[in-house]
Parts: C-alpha cells; structure tokens; sequence
C-alpha cells in the first residue's frame, strides 16, 4: 500500500498547522461490542483510518496515475503507472526512487520516499475516491485483490514491507494512523468477525 508521495514540506508563514496525527484504536478496544457484526464494522472502520489515508490512497489511484502529499495532488513531474505499476517505458519509478528514502535537505520536499518495491497498485487494486464499503467489497473480492484469501490479506497488511512504508514515511510527510501491528490486529479481528463491510 504505499504511493509516489513527495509531500510539500512545512506550510508556508500564516498557513494553519498541521492537523495532528490519527490515533488507531487497538483490536481489544473493540471487546465491548458484543454483536460480532456490530464489532466487525466497527473494526473495518477504524482499520479504515489507515486504508483511506494519504498514504495509501497515493498508491492506490483511480487512474493509473499515482499522486502525492497529503492533499492527494498529482505527481510532479507528471507520472503514469506503466503496465507493471513501475512507471513507463524510459522512466521507471526507480529512477528518483531508491530501496529506501533519502533526505533531500530541500525547502519544500524534505525527503525522496522509496521502497525496494516501490510502485502504484495494480488498475483492479484502485480506490482512491470510493466509499470504506466499497474498498471493503473490493479487498475481499480475490478477483480485484490480487487473488488473495482474507488470510493472505492480513499478511499483506500486517506484515508486507511496503504497506509497512506508510508508518516511515520520510521527513515531510505524515505517518499513517497506529503502526502497521495495529493494523494487521484489526484486520483480524475484522475477520474473526466475520469481515463484515460497511454500506457503500
């Protein structure tokens, strides 16, 4: 889950500060929901905090054009995905971004992000600008989740080094909500529930 993200650095003079960050609740939070449906979206929901965060949604874009930063604004320079989510012919995404991120010391853009995977989602795997229900539907449809099972899913959240990005973002830009554990503790406890999805 990670996206081209070259956030704007600090906000300009006058400008309102940055919101502060997102607090995840944990897994055991959800305990004193006895109905295990009830539990379930109230899980996905807050699993959602981190799913429809900049950080993700960057890397998940409606078109197969990757964006940046926290306002979702389009990648600079211009970008396209490529047939394999690695940039086009000529101009793949490894070449301004590297197995890790690098300080830049710039005024604006204070770090360069990067992954030794680093690439846009799959087309099938694009939810920028859906509803929570239908990203959830979607995650557990194998057809337009990669072919992945629920179980795999976890795996993918909780452990997959690239999702794990958005929690070491590089200077300039906003961790995602928790950390990647809590994330994974919640998509379990989503299916142990029934991985139940919120109404589109």
């Amino acid at each position: 889950m990670a996206a081209s993200a070259l956030a704007q650095g600090e906000p300009p003079a006058g400008a309102a500060a940055s919101p502060p960050p997102v607090v995840l609740k944990t897994a055991a939070d959800f305990q004193s929901i006895k109905d295990p449906a009830a539990r379930s979206l109230a899980l996905f929901a807050e699993a959602g905090k981190v799913i429809q965060s900049p950080r993700c949604l960057n890397c998940h874009p409606a078109t197969r054009v990757p964006t940046q930063g926290d306002d979702l604004h389009p990648h600079d320079p211009p970008m396209v995905a490529g047939e394999a989510g690695h940039g086009p012919d000529g101009l793949p995404c490894r070449s301004c971004h590297g197995p890790a991120n690098v300080t830049t010391f710039g005024e604006h853009i204070k770090s360069m992000p990067g992954d030794p995977k680093w690439a846009v989602a799959p087309a099938k795997m694009a939810w920028q600008g859906k509803s929570l229900g239908a990203i959830c539907a979607q995650l557990k449809d194998p057809a337009r989740n990669g072919g992945k099972t629920l179980a795999q899913l976890q795996q993918h959240m909780a452990h997959d080094h690239l999702v794990g990005w958005a929690w070491a973002p590089g200077e300039g830009r906003k961790p995602a909500a928790g950390t990647q554990a809590q994330l994974g503790e919640l998509v379990q406890a989503w299916i142990d529930t029934g991985a139940r999805c919120p109404k589109a």
